[in-house]
């Protein structure tokens, strides 16, 4: 009998793997796959007609195909690797991204007038894309390691110091990733945090922080100025809103056809950080709610995967991955439709970017690797 026990207990001890969340890896592809339609239907009219790019109206389709079989790769092979093999990597990359970010300031590629791209020849890279999931990562070790210290300030306070280092940085050039990073930090802090009065302590210090960032950064004033009215200057600081605005207005309830928009040879990057606007004008409102739909989709079965991961390092990462995607779909979102003032955040998965493909399709990969290994009974921490 105690021979047969020992058995049961050692059995009950291993937990064979689940199959993957497919719903998450059939939303993920389905917004990559469309990404790369929409970014030809976009751009192929201003490549076509435009020595720049060769008159090749495949230029940028070609380019995000080859970062989408990059990605599809980066996340069959995340999805494999048992999730908690990534803790021993965590203080390295973590340190290794705060490197390239203060690299920025000596061989940054200028670009739009701000340092956000570390140029190496035939390929160029933003350090605030590897510092997302690096972040996540290191910041899931601390908050597992000192969770009895977060229930002190000293010790809370520590914390946000690990999640400030790399905002700081990242605000210098480029204040609306800085901005994602600290919303994401702050949502993996408020999941961790014994006390939650902590957590809206160090929400209300960021206000201060946003403050000062406004104050020595001049021109982020008139970007909210320009987002409180921006026909006052519709021939510069107005006119990407406006006319992404008139791309939205135009496409009414079904849109003007897949490839049909007029607006994309107006609309400043509209492949890149505007594509929801030509999105709009093409597949109207209903093609806006099914796309929004699919982000709603991929939100749930993060959160659901992060409430039924089997320990704390896994239900925080997969937290990290979820805020991540929600918050940079909403910012985006909002500034198309002046919502909040413009930055430069690109659509996940569908925006024209590799670096940001490829860093995503691999946080998809480690979500769907969280979501093999489900708790399996209440007793269990998660």
């Amino acid at each position: 009998m105690a021979e047969q026990g020992r058995k049961k207990q050692r059995k009950k001890r291993y937990i064979k793997p689940d199959s993957f969340d497919f719903m998450v890896l059939f939303v993920a592809l389905t917004l990559m796959l469309f990404g790369v339609v929409m970014i030809f239907s976009a751009s192929h009219y201003t490549t076509m007609t435009s020595s720049k790019y060769s008159y090749d109206m495949y230029y940028f389709m070609k380019r995000q195909s080859a970062w989408a079989v990059l990605g599809t790769i980066a996340m069959v092979v995340c999805m494999n690797i048992p999730y908690t093999f990534w803790r021993r990597f965590s203080l390295f990359a973590y340190w290794l991204s705060n490197i390239f970010l203060a690299a920025l300031w000596f061989v940054g590629a200028e670009a739009g007038g701000q340092k956000r791209w570390i140029d190496l020849g035939p390929m160029q890279f933003q350090p605030s894309e590897f510092t997302k999931i690096a972040v996540i990562l290191y910041l899931a070790v601390y908050i597992c390691n000192h969770r009895q210290d977060l229930g002190k300030i000293v010790g809370f306070l520590k914390a946000i110091a690990v999640l400030a280092l790399p905002v700081g940085l990242i605000a210098i050039s480029n204040f609306s990733s800085a901005l994602l990073i600290l919303l994401m930090g702050l949502t993996m802090l408020f999941i961790g945090s014994p006390k939650i009065w902590y957590f809206f302590a160090g929400a209300v210090m960021t206000i201060p922080m946003a403050a000062i960032a406004i104050v020595f950064f001049p021109y982020r004033i008139s970007r909210i100025q320009i987002w409180l009215d921006p026909w006052a200057d519709t021939s510069d600081g107005g006119y990407q809103v406006i006319q992404g605005l008139y791309a939205l207005a135009s496409g009414g309830f079904f849109g003007l056809g897949l490839g049909q928009s007029r607006q994309k040879t107006f609309v400043p990057e509209a492949h890149n950080d505007f594509i929801f606007a030509i999105l709009c004008e093409e597949l109207g409102l209903v093609g806006a709610a099914l796309v929004i739909a699919l982000f709603g989709v991929l939100i749930w079965r993060g959160v659901h995967i992060a409430m039924h991961a089997k320990d704390n390092f896994g239900t925080l990462v997969a937290t990290g991955i979820i805020a991540v995607i929600a918050f940079q779909a909403i910012i985006n979102m909002g500034v198309v439709t002046n919502a909040i003032p413009n930055t430069g955040q690109p659509l996940p998965f569908i925006s024209y970017g590799g670096t940001s493909l490829l860093l995503l399709m691999a946080m998809i990969g480690i979500l769907l690797n969280i979501s093999r290994y489900p708790r399996q009974d209440n007793n269990e921490k998660y």
